[in-house]
């Protein structure tokens, strides 16, 4: 059964070398742990990394960027979930890459209307990130989060994790893409009611 977090909300079952070998390595700085980390997660990071650059060059290279990241973060922290932990910084590494490509075009894109629907249920209206990863309110996302049914869980994955379009969770879920729109609209308005419950908003 898949573990629910609240960076990755749901993580899959990935065989090879034990994660905490793999801290074990970079602890010791030693390269092997991000060649096992390669090895072992580089299929989902690249597959998170596509879905929200779209570009396989890019995403390469937000990977790498991530592996960098990790290298430089480990130690001195020691994940207690290293999948959740690796996917976030590919994430956030993908996403700098977009922001980035979309300050070159000077388009919207879906980066910026993903982080419009948060700003209104969280209370960072100028930092939705930052906020977003504070401990408090990451422990208390996990928890709605773990509540919810196996569907609507996996929308959240789809719209907030990968950053994916109304119109492609509709077609990759065969459902109306109305009915994606307001199940998202109503999981909002569920989650803000629940922060303001926790006296986060």
């Amino acid at each position: 059964m898949p573990t629910v977090t609240v960076t990755g909300i749901l993580e899959s079952e990935v065989r090879g070398t034990e994660d905490r070998e793999i801290i074990a390595l970079l602890f010791d700085r030693d390269e092997r742990g991000i060649i096992e980390t390669a090895n072992k997660y580089g299929a989902v990071c690249m597959y998170t990394a596509m879905q929200i650059l779209h570009r396989r060059e890019d995403a390469e290279e937000s990977v790498n960027d991530a592996y960098l990241r990790l290298w430089h973060a480990v130690p001195p922290e020691k994940p207690e979930h290293y999948q959740g932990f690796l996917l976030t910084l590919v994430r956030r590494a993908a996403l700098d890459r977009a922001d980035f490509t979309r300050r070159k075009k000077r388009g919207s894109g879906e980066t910026a209307a993903v982080l419009d629907e948060l700003e209104s249920m969280l209370p960072a209206k100028d930092n939705v990130q930052q906020q977003a990863e504070q401990h408090e309110l990451d422990a208390a996302i996990r928890r709605f989060v773990a509540e919810l049914p196996e569907t609507q869980r996996r929308l959240l994955l789809k719209r907030y994790w990968y950053l994916q379009s109304s119109r492609e969770i509709a077609e990759e879920m065969q459902m109306p893409e109305g009915t994606v729109r307001v199940t998202l609209l109503r999981l909002r308005e569920k989650l803000r009611a629940f922060l303001e419950k926790e006296d986060l908003l």
